[in-house]
């Protein structure tokens, strides 16, 4: 992509300390401006080379911006689009990379997308990030070789789906472009439904039990250590495709109980080479 004049970041924290390690370190744009609500956190993200300069004022930092990215907590990004739509230059792109689609996306063509004259939205999700947060963890890298899932739908731009197909290309990813809802309903299983499993195993074992960890504990509940409240926000936000992908890993799991509890091991063994024919066809 050709490099861009200004880039606001809204939510300079681990994806979009990320972003500005990145965008700064390929010249994807002459400056990069972070947003956040802590005058703190936007120095140390200065001081660790991921922006250019800070501010604590929306209008004041999208007021140039070409491209913005919206980086904060799921719960919150309809606003924060929406205010960064109020006062960005009509030329604007707006994403986000927030880890739901189908509600946010929807909000946003009624708002945003129905001001033809103004910035226009593409829902954007980077599938790469860190149980840890905060721009101290940021990495120019991250999105190298990562898919990232771009929702345009038929109120959206086909110009700013290109601008934010390109950017994100331009970081390292591969892009993959669904619906809102295929996105939801895919990413409850192969996201969401992880963590909260990680969860519930954390939760199973005894604290007595954690010296006795190894790695495959360890690398199983590595989830359970993100943030509990943005994890709440995105549940709430992907519900009904949570509970789904839940009631299918029940099934599952209810075969493998069954098949322990009745001494079935042909059966047990059945269960447990087809699960790792789905994992080997990963192939990492």
């Amino acid at each position: 992509m050709q490099p861009l004049n200004f880039i606001a970041i809204i939510g300079v924290g681990l994806i979009g300390g990320s972003i500005g390690l990145a965008v700064r370190k390929r010249g994807l744009a002459k400056q990069v401006v972070g947003i956040g609500r802590s005058p703190e956190r936007l120095a140390k993200a200065r001081e660790l080379a991921a922006i250019d300069r800070g501010t604590v004022n929306i209008a004041e930092g999208v007021h140039d911006a070409d491209l913005v990215v919206v980086c904060t907590p799921v719960a919150s990004i309809v606003q924060r689009v929406q205010e960064a739509a109020s006062a960005a230059p009509p030329h604007a792109v707006l994403t986000d990379a927030g880890s739901t689609k189908r509600e946010l996306v929807a909000e946003l063509d009624n708002t945003v997308n129905a001001n033809r004259s103004g910035p226009r939205f593409v829902g954007s999700h980077p599938l790469a990030g860190d149980h840890r947060t905060g721009c101290e963890f940021a990495r120019a890298d991250l999105f190298e070789n990562r898919v990232t899932v771009i929702t345009p739908t038929s109120h959206t731009s086909r110009a700013a789906t290109t601008t934010v197909t390109e950017f994100w290309q331009a970081l390292g990813s591969r892009v993959v472009e669904m619906s809102p809802e295929a996105h939801d309903q895919a990413l409850a299983i192969t996201s969401h439904l992880p963590h909260l499993v990680a969860s519930a195993m954390s939760a199973t074992t005894p604290e007595e039990y954690l010296p006795l960890t190894a790695g495959g504990w360890q690398d199983t509940t590595r989830l359970a250590a993100a943030d509990p409240e943005l994890w709440r926000q995105i549940f709430a936000a992907n519900r009904a495709a949570v509970v789904e992908a839940v009631e299918r890993f029940d099934v599952s799991l209810a075969a493998l109980r069954e098949a322990l509890r009745t001494g079935d091991d042909r059966r047990l063994l059945q269960l447990l080479q087809e699960a790792k024919q789905v994992r080997d066809a990963l192939g990492n």
